[in-house]
Order: C-alpha cells, then sequence, then structure tokens
C-alpha cells in the first residue's frame, strides 16, 4: 500500500498469506525480519535475531505520517478464552491478529486516530493505571518473565516453569505447560490470588511437583517447593513494585535445610571412581572430573567446546554459568585433560557432554544406578563431590585461599575488605594444587594408597 513504508529491505515489501505452520517454521536471522501478511492489510510478522515473534501494523495516520503498533507477541499455543474478544498487548495467534488487525482498521474507518488511543494507554501502564485486560495472570506473568527474569537471572527458565511457561532451549515464543499455572490461573485478576491459593498450590508442588510438569522422583519433596515458593515470592514482589498489586501476599517459603556436611572419604572415593564407568561413559566422565576440579555439576555437564583452551590446559567458564557471577578459569590436571580428550566430537553440537543437541541430564536415575553398584558408600548427592575435593586438598597442606580459587568460591579468606582489594588470580598456585590433588585421587582409586 505505502512502498515507503519500509524501503530498507525487499522481504518487507513482499506480501504473503501466512498459515499458522508458517508463522511456527519461519527462523530467524542476524537482522530482524518482518514479513506482511497478505490475509490482512497492514498486518505484519516480526522475528527478531533472538527468535522471539510479534505482530506489528503499521499505516499512514490522519496527519499523513506513518504510525506503529505493536499488536502482541506471536502465540502458537492454539489455547485461547472462549467468547472473549483478543485485545492489542496479549499474545495472538494469526487469527487473533488478524481480528485484531481488522478491529483496528474499523476504528480508523470511525476517524479515531489509533496510534495515538495506543500510545496514551501505554502512558497509563508506565503511570501504573493497567487495563484490566492486562493484569490478568498470564500476562502479567509473562511480562515478568520477559521483562525481569529472562537474559537477567541464572535460573530463569526454572522460574518460568513453575510459572507454567516452558521456553524451548534454542529460543523462541514459550508454550504453556499442560494445566501449569498460566494454563490454570490465565484469566485471573493477578490481585485476585491471595495467601490460600499459593498455599495450596506450594503445597501441591511438594507432594506432587510442580503443577505442569512431570515429577523427577516420587514422594513429598521439600526441595521442589521451595523453588515454586521462591518463585511466586519473586513474581508477587515486582507486581508490588510495578503496581500491579497493592499488598504481597503472604508466602511461606519451607525451611531450607541444614549446610551438609558430607566428604567421601578414600575408600569411598575409590568405590565410585571405580564403579561410575558401568553405568555411562558420558556420566562418568562428568563424576571424575567434577572430583577433580571441583566445579560445580551444570559448570561441568553444560560445558561448551568453546570453554576449553586451543591446547586443553584450562577450562574458561563464563560468569553466565557461575553461582557467584564471577567468570571462573579452571587448570586441568593432565588425568582431566585426558578425559576431555576422550569425548567424541559431534559437528554442529557446542556442548561436550551431549544428549542428541542438548547437555546430558538424566541425573537421577544415573545416580541411582551408581548407588546400587556402590553398597558400602553411605548416602551422599553429586555437590557432596565439590566439598570432598575442597577437604581432601585442604588435608593434604594445598593453601586454603588457593583452594577457594581453585573452585571459585568467594566466602572464607576472600570475603569483605580483602575480596574486594586482592585480585591475585594465583594460577601457578593453583594449577600446581590441582595437579597434586589429581596425582593424590589417581594413587587412590589405583589402590597405591591405603584407606
Amino acid at each position: 500500500m505505502y512502498p515507503n513504508v519500509y524501503p530498507e529491505a525487499h522481504e518487507k515489501l513482499m506480501a504473503r498469506t501466512l498459515t499458522t505452520a508458517a508463522v511456527r517454521n519461519l527462523r530467524p536471522t542476524n537482522r530482524r525480519r518482518i514479513i506482511r501478511d497478505g490475509g490482512a492489510t497492514s498486518l505484519y510478522l516480526v522475528i527478531q535475531p533472538s527468535g522471539r515473534k510479534s505482530w506489528m501494523m503499521r499505516f499512514r495516520g490522519p496527519s499523513g505520517k506513518v504510525g506503529k503498533i505493536v499488536l502482541g507477541p506471536v502465540d502458537l499455543s492454539g489455547r485461547r478464552p472462549s467468547g472473549e474478544p483478543p485485545e492489542i498487548g496479549e499474545p495472538l495467534s494469526l487469527v487473533a491478529a488478524r481480528q485484531v488487525a481488522a478491529d483496528v482498521h474499523s476504528q480508523r474507518a470511525r476517524k479515531r486516530d489509533v496510534v495515538a488511543d495506543h500510545k496514551a494507554r501505554k502512558h497509563r501502564q508506565r503511570a501504573g493505571i493497567v487495563d484490566r485486560a492486562a493484569s490478568t495472570f498470564d500476562a502479567v506473568a509473562r511480562t515478568f518473565v520477559e521483562e525481569h527474569m529472562r537474559g537477567r537471572v541464572r535460573r530463569w527458565r526454572e522460574v518460568a516453569k513453575a510459572l507454567g511457561f516452558i521456553y524451548p532451549p534454542d529460543g523462541g515464543e514459550p508454550v504453556l505447560a499442560r494445566n501449569g499455572l498460566a494454563a490454570r490461573w490465565g484469566d485471573r485478576d493477578v490481585a485476585s490470588i491471595d495467601a490460600s491459593d499459593l498455599h495450596a498450590v506450594i503445597e501441591e508442588t511438594r507432594r506432587n511437583g510442580i503443577p505442569g510438569i512431570p515429577a523427577r522422583a516420587a514422594g513429598p519433596n521439600d526441595s521442589r517447593a521451595r523453588v515454586m515458593a521462591r518463585a511466586l515470592s519473586s513474581f508477587f514482589s515486582w507486581c508490588v513494585r510495578n503496581r500491579r498489586i497493592e499488598v504481597k501476599p503472604t508466602i511461606h517459603i519451607p525451611a531450607q535445610p541444614r549446610s551438609r556436611e558430607r566428604v567421601l572419604t578414600e575408600a569411598e572415593i575409590k568405590a565410585v571412581w571405580r564403579a561410575v564407568d558401568r553405568v555411562s561413559a558420558r556420566y562418568a566422565a562428568v563424576v571424575k572430573l567434577l572430583l577433580l576440579t571441583g566445579c560445580r555439576l551444570r559448570e561441568i555437564s553444560e560445558l561448551k567446546w568453546s570453554e576449553i583452551a586451543a591446547d586443553c590446559k584450562t577450562l574458561s567458564i563464563p560468569g553466565a554459568r557461575t553461582k557467584n557471577h564471577r567468570a571462573h578459569l579452571v587448570p586441568l590436571a593432565p588425568s582431566a585433560r585426558r578425559i576431555i580428550a576422550a569425548q567424541p566430537r559431534q559437528p554442529g553440537n557446542e556442548f561436550v557432554f551431549t544428549a542428541g543437541n542438548a547437555p546430558i541430564g538424566n541425573y537421577s536415575d544415573w545416580k541411582k544406578k551408581l548407588n546400587a553398584l556402590t553398597p558400602g558408600v553411605a548416602s551422599w548427592c553429586v555437590h557432596d563431590l565439590r566439598r570432598t575435593a575442597v577437604t581432601h586438598m585442604v588435608e593434604m597442606g594445598e593453601q586454603p585461599h588457593v583452594v577457594e580459587l581453585c573452585v571459585n568460591h568467594a566466602g572464607g579468606h576472600r570475603r569483605g575488605v580483602a575480596g574486594v582489594y586482592n585480585r591475585a588470580e594465583m594460577m601457578d598456585e593453583r594449577r600446581a594444587a590441582l595437579v597434586r590433588w589429581a596425582v593424590h585421587v589417581r594413587a587412590i582409586v589405583s589402590g597405591r594408597r591405603r584407606s
């Protein structure tokens, strides 16, 4: 209609009659894609380089200037409240986007300045005057995840999943977990959700698992209840700060268990090291590297080839993947380098330990198999390997502050003023300590040391 609206890209000028399948399958590029829908006037599909998809309209207003309205994110879930017309700002399917576009054109035919009205509505929202249609749990929770959590919080996907949104690992728009909170409370005004509702869902999570997400372990579990309680607490605190609700409902977070003190003995290290190869080669490599480096589970299980030095002498774990958000450079002992070198490298796969194109998982099932193969080893968890490495290294005579640097620990000798002003990396000392520890482990598992 207006060839000068999008003069910069040919794709934007070519109208195609979009289908739901096409909207789902169109992929992002390194530049924003804007695709005109031939099935509705002035309607465009926008695909950001990040993979986010949204609907947009652009046309000339009464003054002759080109105006733009972002109608809302693309909704591919197939779920919409029956009997309610779609509105600007909510997730929209292709059909719903065309309905909204038709309504916009109807308003324009009645001489309404739709762009000006839309800007005024956004101004009211920024001022804290929220439209009721935008105050449902679904809409507010999506905004919370997208604006406050996504890309800013290390485990934002875990929070999103607790609220009922499952984000694809390769990016893109979320889908609703079946019977998750977003599906269950989708149309409820967020202000109507009270402490009784939250207590009920936290207790449900403790007994049966996060709503809409299959539980990994049967029976009551306080750990997953804490995940749900913290996700809800963070969400409703954000709602108060952003004037979505007046008062935060009371949320009881189950008590954190006492700090574990489990350290594997040398006999237990030997038993675990020898038995883990019979469980899974990839799982065995992860367990052994955890013991040799003192790293956390996901720092190793989600290790990427790009994080390994060309000479395989160090790992460079970015701050986005560490608990304290500090980049961690890990010197590798020769035995650790041999474990990494033995891993097959799959073309196009960035992860070292993989299940398809994603990092390996299934830890609980593998751990059960390992437990069955080591009946003489008392109950332990994978994180105990980190504590075991630290404890045994100190007992061997390594300096505590060097050991803390080896495992990227911010407390102890590097807390407070010392941590602020002492930025020495001490790489030589760290490498020597980890090499001595690896030699010690090799002596244990080979039987040259008596436990």
